[in-house]
């Protein structure tokens, strides 16, 4: 018998948001033994629950990066799951909208981008043409977008939790990874919480949103000038009482760091707008009400016809940056032991938007990255 403290488990996730219940799921129907271990109470309390439920497209994205080719392929697998498991979900459309000349002429790079990403059914619209569609738009042109939807982000997550589960996936809530330390025989794990676990597994997938590069800098062996910085970039979120101007999303032409502030509508309907881009320094969730003076300039460039003090503070959420402010974009960043050196550790950096449409992509890819350790 083994003296060791340590108890041997085949899978460990760290982090139970979308991507991380998604790779435990792809992990457990393979067959494999599998462990998620969570410090929150709950599945998705972070950057999981606190965004816009879209399903996007794939129409930014840098041809041939990472976030191009997963969104795409994550965006068709996730329709036919959510009709498969009964998620709520629309497939609505987005238009987005050019409010002068200059705009305008960006539309047709934009769509020439996401045709260069595999998107389908991009057309190019004229302002008698949009706002046929949307009566209360106003713009001198628009680009529509038949393939973007929505979502009912936590119906999806209990959707994953619940295949994971039934495969014999394991969930440990409230269970912080608190170090660790690679071995020859595998990473060990020590985990805190009300029931503090020591964990010795073969894989372990670092998917811990905000704090994957934390969890990293925690694992002894792990070579710190493969680490990124954490560099928190805060999206604000208002609603507006009353049901929904627009049946479709509307975006406006990107800006830089974000893609401006536009209107997503619910699956019940409302509408809420968002989100901004506010770089802090620190995780803080809270919602400055005078954020929305600037949201007002923002939506009436192409609905005028928002009333004065319509617009309620609602949720904020923090996108996992890797990269700093004035910085070129970044991608996701799947790191494996080829880029690190670390038999059987596969740390998941920058997964922000789209992350949730390209999460059952991307469970793929870890799956395959993580090979046979």
């Amino acid at each position: 018998m083994s003296s060791s403290p340590f108890e041997s488990v085949d899978c460990v996730v760290a982090g139970a948001g979308v991507v991380g219940l998604a790779v435990a799921r792809a992990l457990a129907l393979s067959g494999r033994e599998v462990i998620v271990v969570e410090a929150a109470e709950a599945i998705g309390t972070e950057t999981s629950s606190r965004n816009s439920e879209v399903i996007h497209a794939g129409i930014y994205y840098p041809k041939g990066s990472l976030m191009a080719r997963t969104c795409v392929a994550g965006r068709r697998m996730l329709y036919a799951y959510c009709a498969e498991h009964g998620v709520p979900h629309r497939n609505c459309g987005k238009l987005i909208v050019a409010t002068d000349d200059a705009e305008a002429q960006r539309l047709d790079e934009i769509r020439e981008r996401a045709e260069a990403n595999g998107v389908e059914g991009m057309r190019l619209l004229s302002a008698s043409e949009a706002r046929a569609l949307e009566p209360n738009l106003h713009c001198t042109a628009a680009l529509l977008s038949p393939a973007t939807g929505i979502v009912d982000s936590h119906g999806y997550m209990l959707a994953l939790q619940g295949d994971a589960e039934s495969r014999g996936a394991m969930f440990a809530f409230r269970s912080p990874v608190e170090r660790g330390r690679t071995t020859q025989d595998g990473i060990e794990l020590e985990v805190g919480g009300a029931e503090p676990m020591k964990l010795r597994c073969r894989l372990l997938i670092n998917s811990a949103g905000l704090h994957a590069p934390a969890l990293a800098r925690m694992i002894a062996g792990m070579p710190g000038d493969r680490i990124p910085t954490a560099y928190y970039a805060k999206g604000n979120y208002f609603t507006l009482a009353g049901r929904s101007p627009f049946s479709r999303l509307i975006y406006p032409v990107p800006v830089p760091g974000g893609l401006g502030v536009h209107i997503t509508v619910d699956l019940g309907g409302q509408a809420k707008f968002g989100p901004d881009v506010e770089w802090i320094d620190s995780i803080d969730y809270t919602v400055d009400p005078h954020r929305a003076d600037k949201f007002y300039a923002a939506v009436r460039r192409y609905w005028p016809d928002l009333r004065d003090g319509a617009l309620q503070p609602g949720y904020a959420g923090i996108r996992p940056k890797i990269v700093p402010p004035g910085a070129p974009a970044q991608d996701f960043t799947i790191q494996g032991p080829a880029q690190h050196g670390i038999p059987g550790l596969v740390n998941l950096f920058g997964i922000e938007s789209p992350g949730l449409t390209a999460s059952l992509a991307l469970a793929e890819l870890v799956r395959e990255a993580a090979g046979g350790t």
